[in-house]
């Protein structure tokens, strides 16, 4: 819908939203000299801190987000997820994604949607009005659809996602250097489309704010080295986004999210290796690098990030539980979860959540049998290749939250208030005046 339509009488309002992936509300809330854009706006509307989802990482967090639905529904539950009935694992995709997105609603009914650098939307679909995929996709040429877009971004070297290995370094010159072209590009890219003026939905994601966060977060919390720099890129985001919204006309309601809230990380926790340590994994020999080289007598084996499955007998090709023990492993397993502490002594766990406390719908045949979500602090990891140790320090000092994410909307009529990341998708379909049947979602309207 362009000017020209709406001059005929269509004058259905629209909704621009901006995610900012893993952006903790305090961080804005606490520093409004860093964000005055996105503190007018939350003065001028509505903000507040939301809860994550179960559990909180973005590829199971985006498709949630998007959906209103949670992981049971989606089909994805995180980075890695395990094929039925066997051992085989992939990272999923968009079309893995079982729930009817956002965009594909309001396509539905004959509205357009421009969806920019959203996770887990690769391939990129064909029945929206232009799409470029986010996170996990390859090259733009093969990310974006149709081609007047492709062309685009491959002539303003715009980039799907920054370079994280720059961020190992101990000099993070370099990598604070690609986090702000990373950011450039995508505004520039971000403010075209929305100069357009021809979508009724604008969906796009900066998803240099997780990488930052990564890799710069205890350096904010803790007056690091790199305090000032952190400062600097936030400030730029900021800009960005307040620019963004002096663009939108008066029958656009902005819309800014992050999927998850942020922390300072202390410890890694190797999870595979504790089972190991506890007797409750097992490999068929020493060489092992994969799910699938488990033995047996496992009784039970760790996904990222903190999902635990029950070696069931008949669900896993080598389930060494027999049915009849389910129950009795399990709560086991979970009373062992809980206690477990760190080297600080502080409890690694929050809460270790069951599957049916956690997932519902008609995908959770992969779903987890128990989650953990973990203390601040704590950044759970599962590779199968074995550690020296249980806890560790990798090259990350922060780590996703499952509170404190963001949630700003420029209506002052939204009520944030005991709200979480299920709770976007129908108020965003609210704001668009979308009809829609209010038990499909797990979460509620907040308008």
């Amino acid at each position: 819908m362009g000017l020209f339509d709406r001059l005929k009488g269509d004058d259905a309002p629209r909704v621009a939203f901006f995610g900012i992936d893993g952006v903790p509300y305090s961080l804005i809330d606490e520093h409004p000299d860093v964000f005055p854009n996105l503190t007018e706006l939350k003065n001028e509307g509505s903000g507040g801190p939301i809860d994550s989802i179960v559990p909180p990482e973005s590829s199971a967090c985006w498709p949630s987000l998007t959906t209103g639905v949670n992981p049971g529904q989606t089909g994805v539950y995180g980075f890695q997820d395990r094929e039925v009935g066997s051992y085989d694992t992939y990272v999923p995709m968009g079309r893995d994604v079982q729930a009817t997105r956002l965009w594909d609603r309001v396509t539905e009914d004959g509205r357009d949607a421009t969806v920019l650098n959203v996770p887990v939307t690769f391939p990129p679909q064909r029945n929206v009005q232009r799409m470029v995929s986010g996170f996990l996709s390859p090259g733009v040429d093969k990310a974006a659809y149709p081609d007047e877009l492709r062309d685009r971004l491959e002539d303003s070297n715009y980039r799907i996602d920054v370079n994280a290995k720059l961020g190992h370094d101990e000099d993070k010159t370099e990598f604070v250097e690609d986090a702000h072209e990373t950011l450039e590009r995508r505004y520039e890219t971000f403010s075209h489309y929305v100069g357009q003026d021809d979508w009724d939905l604008f969906f796009g994601v900066f998803m240099t704010t997780d990488r930052v966060n990564h890799f710069l977060f205890k350096h904010y919390e803790q007056d690091g080295e790199y305090k000032q720099e952190f400062f600097d890129f936030y400030e730029k985001v900021d800009e960005y986004l307040g620019k963004l919204r002096e663009q939108l006309g008066d029958d656009v309601t902005m819309v800014v999210a992050s999927d998850h809230g942020f922390t300072s990380l202390e410890h890694e926790v190797h999870f595979n290796e504790w089972l190991e340590q506890e007797g409750w994994l097992e490999y068929e020999d020493d060489d092992h690098s994969e799910l699938g080289d488990i033995g047996e007598d496992t009784k039970a084996y760790s996904l990222i990030p903190g999902r635990f499955y029950v070696n069931l007998e008949g669900r896993e090709p080598k389930g060494g539980v027999p049915e009849a023990e389910y129950e009795s492993v399990r709560d086991d397993l979970k009373e062992k979860l809980e206690s477990l502490e760190g080297p600080n002594g502080n409890k690694v766990a929050d809460r270790v959540v069951t599957r049916e406390d956690a997932f519902r719908g008609d995908h959770d045949d992969i779903a987890p049998d128990l989650v953990v979500v973990p203390n601040h602090g704590f950044d759970l990891k599962a590779g199968f290749k074995g550690s020296d140790d249980v806890f560790g320090i990798g090259p990350r000092n922060g780590m996703h939250s499952f509170d404190n994410a963001t949630l700003l909307v420029d209506d002052a009529d939204a009520r944030i208030e005991d709200a979480d990341l299920y709770d976007i998708a129908p108020t965003i379909l609210d704001l668009l005046e979308h009809d829609y049947d209010r038990t499909e979602f797990d979460g509620a309207s907040l308008v």
